[in-house]
């Protein structure tokens, strides 16, 4: 028997798949199947029940995963703590909302492929709510999120908060700044979906008994959202951090409103498991890069400059 073959039997319990186990490891189902199989003729017991479609441990099965998880527990903590940096390896899954590609996803990766070389980061960018489903069925190790939610499923760290503005093509003409409720409710309002604050807040303050809700336009996807602002299709809602360069470049222009609006809020999040370390490594290392987003973000460079 040898660590590998403990490493497969894990896995295949963690994501209840062999599909999915061959996946996370970089192999394929027959060899998933053959490991375990080794393994079960090594020990001399069935360590999974194969009566049913669903992956379920005997009871010597039960024993044997405590073990395993264990092992892997020791060997992530063991490479972390003991091994040089180099000879941590491996591969993590890695999703991310667009915000976070727009903003610091890039110097985290450098970062990672300075600090642990042999550490591969495989990257899926996608919307919230499938980050945090994915994360839960084992096709995500870790991802950067709108969060942190209250889940006893997955663990979660707060990263980084970002200011929202009002933001519209220079060529739309929204009326007099500071902009009043009434102007910002005339034009279209573009950003994220129902179930963010953004959404949910603009609906509930800008929403009146004469004229009721202003139009909506929502979407997910950041650049669909820039771009239909660019387009002068109506006002968008997003982190200014995130459109620095269409700002800088006169596409888009930053709107002054009576309504504020708080900080939308990123976090960390991934499933505990016998990998726990590095995944706390990476969310340390991109806490650190996060927080030195905000401390170079446009809003707090000015107030450094008035406190002086």
């Amino acid at each position: 028997m040898n660590f590998k073959s403990l490493e497969v039997f894990y896995w295949v319990v963690n994501l209840s798949s062999f599909n999915k186990a061959a996946v996370k490891l970089h192999t394929t189902q027959p060899a998933v199947s053959q490991r375990i199989a080794a393994l079960e003729a090594e020990l001399g017991v069935k360590a999974l029940d194969r009566s049913s479609r669903a992956i379920k441990l005997t009871t010597k099965g039960r024993v044997l995963y405590d073990y395993a998880e264990r092992f892997m527990a020791l060997h992530t903590e063991m490479m972390l703590k003991v091994a040089e940096e180099q000879a941590v390896s491996g591969v993590v899954r890695l999703g991310v909302a667009e915000t976070i590609v727009h903003t610091w996803l890039v110097e985290f990766l450098e970062q990672v492929q300075q600090k642990y070389p042999n550490l591969s980061i495989d990257i899926v960018v996608d919307i919230t709510p499938t980050l945090r489903d994915s994360l839960k069925s084992g096709e995500l190790d870790m991802a950067f999120l709108l969060g942190p939610q209250l889940d006893d499923e997955l663990v979660e760290t707060t990263l980084c908060s970002y200011e929202l503005n009002f933001l519209s093509s220079p060529s739309l003409k929204p009326g007099k700044e500071p902009l009043s409720n009434s102007d910002v409710a005339a034009h279209p309002l573009i950003t994220f979906p129902k179930r963010t604050y953004p959404y949910t807040y603009l609906r509930q303050e800008l929403t009146t008994p004469e004229h009721g809700a202003p139009r909506f336009f929502t979407n997910w996807s950041l650049s669909t959202i820039v771009r239909m602002a660019e387009d002068g299709f109506g006002i968008c809602v997003v982190p200014r951090l995130a459109v620095l360069k269409e700002v800088e470049q006169g596409r888009l222009k930053i709107r002054n409103t009576q309504l504020q609006l708080r900080d939308l809020t990123f976090a960390v999040a991934y499933a505990r498991g016998s990998d726990e370390p590095t995944k706390l490594a990476l969310a340390k290392l991109a806490g650190e890069i996060a927080q030195a987003s905000m401390a170079a973000s446009p809003r707090r460079r000015g107030a450094r400059r008035m406190a002086k």
